[in-house]
């Protein structure tokens, strides 16, 4: 469906992973802009594109999937405050009501897709295909749920971004960039420099006499920030998860093979069998189809005269449960090896099915899944218990007890950790003891002492906490600190100084003196760095060496810092050389296909703008504030 809309201000998020599974239209809403269109009416609409309106609960179920989306992406969930920081809501915004105003476009044209187009675009979309490169009805099913949607929902979106795309290809079709543009932007890309280089470090700095009492002080004074003691506090929460508590848990052999017998299947291996179906608009096209193969036309000929390749009408090696067409699946799994159906009547159209191979399925023993099977189990049965004990914990929690008093009356273990801060570190300057993935320093430091904090929802379970003590941060004395105020101190030094020599030996190379003169006076070794592209990155050079040497004319010099040890670099530009363009380089194909996107991109995005003036388009922001968040933050 149409999800992915990329947004040039948005480049921390990049393509969400629904863009990629789903094969979606790209947008850029860099040029966009509906700020001026906002305006308040009816509570349970949030957006009103011509006849077409969004309802607050639509566009909240699009915000909570746009952040599940991204929470699954970075491994971490994202908070409200985190997701308006970053424009998301804004940017789910714009997505919606760009997907009306072509929703809109479509119906008034009169645009429309038959089942077995879609039914064709579904089993063709690389997203769906196994490791054979057929469809994978398994792996549909799964990238459905993990995306939240049905198998309905889905084929109904997939209609809806079929008639978009109907749009935008017309808009687009032949739009390509200049043969000037292009070639510029191939040199550009793969322009090449050579350096000649030298390292300036603490060597050349020579001796740093140790500050006076008076200069360290001054120093101390004028840089008191850097030096300060962050906050501090002390937490004591208590994690519950069905994977630890189901540790606790012990399994019996007899309650093992009760489940076992029970779900008996679910360790079965199913039967599957290779399926190749060719979906036809009528019964008359399928039936006369069957006709020809009864009297010797191959499958695959068939296939070849509806203009559907291999890759089309093959499902791959699947299960009965993996077709997605209940009667294709039935007809597919009665048939022998190398027959073929007579016409099925399907979901989508009438079909003509083809059986190849068939693997039989399997059904492992007891002893041989009985560990597997205990585990599970006991993490059912933990998050049962969890159930029950969260309700205690609340109860108790809401009858003032703390964390650590109500894990020790219910036998759990509480942890405390006496001082951390922001960033989970201790007094000494060591991580403090935190679970993998749980975002417990956040919650701490945007509560305080004695509050009664909501739950962490946590690896399927929860997390508990109070904040039992607050150290502020203050001002460190000079005494305190003064090892890493003289240590600071030092390295400005460095710094200036090296910064000054290396100046010094840029204007020497400007003037006529050649790199190796300089650097031997200097007691340097000259290093070089050839025919490297903007982009490149270079053991031992900085990145802002390289960006420093493609602003610097051939036989120039400059200096830049390098990213660590306190070093600077004076380079001379030895060499600059544009390569033969070849346009057909596979890495300028490349180039070519992203500038092409990024047109097209652009020319969707102007007719989008156009089309929400013409319709019409109002959004209530009361309503998005509501869905997203805001307005309980305001």
């Amino acid at each position: 469906m149409l999800r992915g809309i990329r947004n040039a201000s948005s480049n921390w998020i990049g393509k969400t992973i629904m863009s990629a599974v789903m094969g979606v239209l790209i947008l850029s809403f860099a040029v966009w802009g509906i700020a001026d269109i906002f305006k308040g009416f009816g509570q349970s609409t949030l957006a009103k594109i011509g006849s077409t309106e969004i309802s607050t609960e639509q566009f909240r179920q699009l915000y909570t999937e746009r952040l599940q989306q991204i929470g699954r992406q970075f491994g971490k969930p994202l908070t409200s405050d985190q997701a308006r920081a970053f424009g998301i809501d804004r940017q789910v915004l714009q997505q919606a009501v760009a997907e009306a105003a072509l929703d809109e476009d479509a119906r008034r044209r009169g645009l429309g897709q038959s089942d077995a187009e879609t039914m064709r675009t579904i089993l063709t979309d690389p997203s769906f295909k196994g490791a054979n490169g057929s469809f994978d009805q398994g792996r549909f099913i799964q990238l459905l749920r993990q995306f939240g949607y049905s198998e309905a929902r889905y084929i109904a979106e997939q209609r809806k971004v079929s008639l978009r795309r109907q749009i935008a290809g017309t808009l687009t079709s032949g739009l390509a960039p200049s043969a000037t543009l292009l070639d510029a932007l191939i040199r550009y890309q793969n322009e090449q420099r050579s350096i000649d280089y030298v390292k300036l470090g603490q060597g050349q700095a020579g001796t740093i006499e140790p500050p006076s009492a008076e200069t360290l002080a001054a120093y101390y004074a004028d840089h008191k920030n850097q030096f300060r003691a962050p906050e501090y506090r002390k937490v004591s929460f208590l994690v519950l998860t069905p994977a630890e508590f189901a540790k606790t848990i012990t399994v019996s052999d007899e309650d093992a093979k009760k489940v076992f017998e029970q779900q008996r299947d679910k360790f079965s291996t199913p039967e599957k069998r290779q399926v190749w179906q060719i979906v036809f608009p009528s019964a008359d096209d399928a039936k006369a189809a069957r006709a020809k193969i009864a009297e010797g036309t191959s499958f695959e000929d068939i296939a070849k005269d509806r203009g559907f390749s291999a890759a089309d009408i093959d499902l791959g090696l699947v299960t009965k449960a993996g077709i997605l067409d209940p009667a294709v699946a039935s007809a597919a799994f009665t048939l022998g090896s190398g027959e073929v159906s007579q016409p099925v009547t399907g979901r989508f159209g009438t079909a003509l099915v083809k059986v190849g191979k068939i693997e039989a399925g399997s059904a492992p023993s007891f002893d041989s899944v009985v560990a597997d099977l205990k585990r599970d189990v006991a993490v059912d049965r933990a998050r049962a218990a969890i159930a029950d004990l969260h309700n205690q914990i609340e109860d108790a929690r809401g009858g003032g007890s703390s964390i650590t008093e109500v894990a020790q009356k219910l036998g759990l273990k509480a942890v405390t950790i006496e001082a951390m801060d922001r960033s989970g570190r201790s007094p000494e300057g060591t991580p403090v003891s935190i679970p993998q993935g749980l975002e417990l320093t956040p919650a701490v430091f945007a509560s305080d002492v004695g509050v009664d904090n909501d739950a962490i929802s946590f690896g399927g379970g929860y997390v508990w906490f109070d904040v039992s003590g607050v150290t502020p941060s203050r001002e460190r004395s000079l005494d305190e600190v003064k090892a890493q105020v003289e240590a600071r101190w030092r390295d400005e030094q460095v710094g200036r100084k090296l910064s000054s020599l290396a100046a010094e030996m840029v204007q020497k190379l400007n003037g006529g003196t050649s790199m190796a003169d300089a650097a031997a006076a200097a007691g340097l070794k000259v290093e070089q760095a050839t025919g490297f592209k903007r982009d490149a990155t270079l053991p031992g050079v900085p990145a802002s060496v390289v960006q420093a040497a493609f602003r610097t004319a051939k036989d120039g010099s400059g200096q830049a810092p390098a990213s660590a040890g306190g070093e600077w670099i004076v380079f001379r530009v030895t060499d600059i050389s544009v390569p033969p363009v070849d346009a057909n380089a596979a890495e300028n194909q490349q180039l070519k296909e992203n500038l092409e996107r990024r047109l097209d991109d652009e020319l969707l995005a102007q007719y989008v703008a156009k089309l929400e003036g013409d319709l019409g388009t109002s959004i209530n922001d009361a309503a998005v504030a509501q869905a997203t968040g805001a307005a309980a933050a305001n």
